[in-house]
């Protein structure tokens, strides 16, 4: 399989309150291939959101290597950055950060917008979409009219709107109960099979884990399979 995104050494450190360094990755080699799933758990504070924020180039790296797609992101200026992150990389965050003046629909078609697809393609491709994840009958309502389970389907069909080859989800479960939790991960791996994205999932969640081809743990800095 193609290697879709991977890290070579890579490192992240913040600057702590006395002066010194707090080094949160240290050394990070992880490839991740077209179709896989790899979950990724740890203690709270171990740098999880920190490696997937590296992944999806919403952050830089203190040292080393992120590649997407066979580019590497430190080669790229912020412009391409933002339009390799819109098209290549799907997220789905804890808290779903839908757009809350803006229909479940409109929500789906404003990443296809922001790449230049017409209008009325983005139209087909958002209904199809919340087809797929059940909310037709909901495309018009707006996120305060969704329920907590509701709102992350319509970002699950967000975050596929332009096909992307990879998928992030950090904690995308977190914020929901046991019966709508187990809905979501159903349809989260049910569209990646359809779509043959690659997954890269942070999560506390010992059902959500168990389903991920790889399951790899994130403490003092490193990265390994479990």
């Amino acid at each position: 399989m193609t290697i879709v995104a991977e890290t070579r050494q890579l490192a992240r450190s913040f600057a702590s309150p006395d002066g010194g360094e707090i080094h949160v990755l240290r050394g990070i080699d992880l490839e991740i291939r077209g179709g896989e799933s790899i979950a990724i758990v740890g203690p709270s504070g171990s740098g999880k959101s920190t490696l997937l924020h590296l992944l999806g180039a919403l952050d830089r790296p203190t040292s080393g290597e992120v590649w997407l797609g066979g580019r590497r992101v430190g080669d790229l200026g912020d412009e391409a950055v933002g339009e390799l992150r819109n098209g290549f990389v799907g997220f789905v965050f804890q808290f779903h950060h839908l757009l809350r003046d803006f229909t479940a629909l409109e929500n789906v078609m404003i990443p296809q917008l922001v790449a230049g697809v017409a209008r009325d393609s983005a139209r087909d491709r958002g209904l199809d979409l919340l087809d797929q994840v059940g909310l037709t009958p909901r495309r018009n309502h707006r996120p305060r009219k969704l329920s907590g389970g509701e709102q992350q389907r319509v970002a699950v069909a967000r975050a596929l709107a332009n096909d992307p080859p990879l998928l992030l989800a950090d904690e995308p479960s977190g914020n929901l109960d046991v019966e709508a939790s187990a809905r979501l991960h159903d349809l989260l791996f049910e569209l990646l099979d359809r779509h043959g994205t690659a997954l890269v999932v942070v999560t506390h969640s010992r059902e959500l884990a168990a389903r991920a081809g790889t399951v790899m743990r994130l403490e003092a800095g490193t990265l390994a399979v479990t």
